[in-house]
């Protein structure tokens, strides 16, 4: 595994939810166009049989989603809730980390729409996400 540069600026994005952090997202890369974040697994992370849980995938993908929502605010407004999510999960984490990139589809006065896919270290598709941040 080749080591990856954290984004100190974009951890400061993150540093609103508590709970990313508790968790130990690690921020990769932060923009408009594209958010990305990690994170280890870890024993305490799993289910039954070492597969990282399904609502620590969420987390990630909800976390970085709501950043890259953040990064695309029609100017004047201040945040973003999550309002809708979806995630189809597609195989487990069960070593290593879990890299969620985040994009926007969709980017309005009222909502914004993200979608989040989470690869393995091998780059293999774990989980995809759609979710839908009102715009507060």
């Amino acid at each position: 595994m080749t080591e990856t540069a954290l984004d100190p600026i974009g951890t400061e994005l993150f540093s609103t939810m508590p709970f990313a952090d508790r968790l130990g997202i690690e921020v990769l890369e932060h923009g408009p166009e594209q958010v990305r974040s990690r994170l280890a697994w870890d024993e305490s992370l799993c289910t039954l049989g070492g597969g990282m849980h399904g609502g620590a995938l969420m987390a990630l993908a909800d976390s970085t989603g709501a950043v890259c929502a953040f990064l695309n605010l029609p100017e004047g407004k201040q945040g973003t809730t999550t309002v809708e999510s979806k995630t189809n999960f597609l195989r487990g984490v069960r070593s290593g980390y879990a890299t969620a990139t985040a994009r926007p589809l969709h980017a309005g006065r009222s909502f914004i729409v993200i979608e989040t896919e989470i690869r393995d270290d091998a780059g293999k598709l774990v989980a995809k996400v759609t979710q839908t941040q009102a715009v507060l």
